[in-house]
């Protein structure tokens, strides 16, 4: 269940009168469905139920943030509500125009794993989401930032950004479903990974670590679905990073295994723990490092900087808490 906002971090909170009105973001590449039919039948949930609403439809990925920033600034000359459907890559390009405001934000997720709308109950069926999204009341969550930039589920170097790379790769020809990001996982990982030399500074501590790779998390459901115990950390103003030492092939298929079945945090060869910031350099002369923030991707600056935005994302969470969608 999601946690209760925490009063020392949060602006005094937005209250709905449920009839403001909508302004979605909607992400024709997302999802594994028909698109326009998905399309079709939120407008036409919207128009049942008498709301007021906008869809502004995503064709190429370049449009996002501007069709986003549109969106944002309509709803503000109408004190209404941005949506973002799409998956968490979509939320996460709404979110980043949204989060300055203070405007009110909804999702309707429509990507593979949908990490943020299953945190919050969302659900991924249509019809349930925008319901979820007509009743709805505002919970201020947490952002992350990575050198100011947002994300919302996590955001790491190394290894994981080739993984979705090459998942994404794989969804182009065989679909988007788990299984397909299972099967491309576990290829990626067949490749000896290169391993980084980070230098890690969090609390005015220093660390030295050697890595195929770094994740940063924001997201309780991710961190609870593969057994790290700092999520209890999360919400409190601070973030929880995850790194594998140095590992041959074989012991990463097992990390991605004890992963699967929820044990990750009783790994000897994993290191974890939480921080509120953390400064992030990569030895060896490299002035920009490939990165993935809630599944995009993007060269970056080194030193990188991780935090926890100052502002809170008024997200719209389901009134009815009793059918959370956490599967």
């Amino acid at each position: 269940m999601p946690r209760p906002p925490n009063p020392a971090h949060d602006e005094p909170p937005v209250t709905l009168t449920g009839r403001e009105p909508l302004f979605i973001v909607f992400n024709g590449g997302s999802g594994n469905d028909d698109a326009m039919q998905t399309r079709s039948r939120i407008a036409a949930l919207l128009r049942q139920s008498g709301r007021i609403h906008t869809v502004f439809t995503v064709d190429q990925p370049g449009q996002l943030p501007q069709i986003a920033r549109m969106a944002v600034e309509r709803a503000r000359e109408a004190n209404g509500v941005v949506v973002a459907a799409g998956g968490d890559g979509t939320l996460n390009a709404v979110a980043a125009s949204v989060l300055p405001t203070g405007l009110p934000f909804g999702i309707l997720p429509r990507g593979t794993f949908n990490c943020f709308g299953r945190t919050y109950g969302i659900s991924r069926e249509t019809d349930e989401a925008v319901a979820s999204l007509l009743d709805a009341r505002i919970e201020p969550v947490q952002v992350g930032l990575l050198d100011g930039r947002p994300f919302l589920v996590n955001a790491s170097l190394g290894l994981y950004p080739q993984l979705l790379e090459d998942r994404e790769a794989y969804k182009q020809m065989l679909g988007r479903r788990r299984w397909v990001a299972l099967v491309s996982a576990l290829v990626t990982l067949t490749r000896t990974p290169a391993q980084l030399a980070l230098e890690l500074i969090a609390q005015g501590q220093k660390r030295l670590l050697r890595t195929p790779t770094l994740v940063v998390c924001n997201n309780r459901l991710q961190l609870e679905q593969i057994g790290i115990a700092e999520v209890a950390d999360l919400d409190d103003g601070r973030l929880v990073a995850l790194a594998a030492k140095p590992v041959g092939t074989l012991a990463l298929y097992g990390l991605l295994l004890m992963g699967a079945m929820g044990r990750l945090g009783d790994a000897s060869r994993v290191v974890s723990f939480s921080f509120d910031t953390l400064t992030v350099r990569v030895r060896g002369n490299r002035g920009r490092v490939k990165v993935a923030m809630d599944g995009e991707i993007s060269w970056t600056s080194t030193p990188l900087t991780f935090s926890v935005s100052p502002t809170r994302l008024q997200l719209l969470v389901p009134r009815d808490t009793s059918r959370l969608d956490r599967s």
